[in-house]
């Protein structure tokens, strides 16, 4: 079974669009091979686009922080909140029919709580200049621990309405 089994790709996207609409966060539902299934993205704040776009910001960066975050979300079947290796929130969802994975929603993008970029770790993986780091990382919103906790709640509360539509609609 996939996402678009129990929903169209529009229902995915109306609540990505929806959870960065309350939070900010760039939000994203992934497949159970960690893949976005929509092409739909807000960025949460101007460092990211940039370490997505180096091969390196991508593989060491931003893939393994998903992957690890939505194998524990997966294995927990709770809301998982870290920071990747940037330093940056990563909350994953984990979505499931019954006892079957099926997929993700992540959201990220913010510092958490009093935290900060790690900018030498940024440079060292994507060769991007520290100083280039600093400034765009000068005005990223922070979130607290308890808002992304609350919003956790409203996507996995989200989850469950769409879960509930489908097997309604079987």
């Amino acid at each position: 079974m996939n996402l678009i089994d129990i929903a169209p790709a529009e229902r995915w996207v109306e609540l990505e669009q929806e959870i960065n609409r309350r939070s900010g966060l760039d939000a994203n539902v992934f497949n159970v091979d960690g893949y976005r299934i929509s092409d739909c993205k807000n960025w949460a704040n101007p460092l990211c686009p940039e370490i997505k776009a180096t091969d390196k910001g991508q593989s060491f960066i931003c893939a393994p922080a998903h992957m690890n975050i939505a194998v524990m979300a997966m294995k927990s079947r709770k809301t998982v909140i870290e920071e990747c290796d940037a330093g940056l929130v990563k909350m994953v969802v984990p979505i499931f029919i019954a006892e079957e994975f099926v997929g993700a929603i992540g959201a990220c993008g913010f510092l958490l709580d009093d935290g900060e970029v790690d900018s030498f770790l940024v440079n060292k993986m994507t060769e991007i200049d520290e100083r280039k780091i600093e400034q765009l990382s000068a005005e990223i919103p922070s979130i607290t621990t308890a808002k992304a906790e609350s919003l956790g709640r409203y996507i996995t509360e989200q989850v469950e309405m769409i879960v509930r539509e489908y097997g309604n609609s079987r």
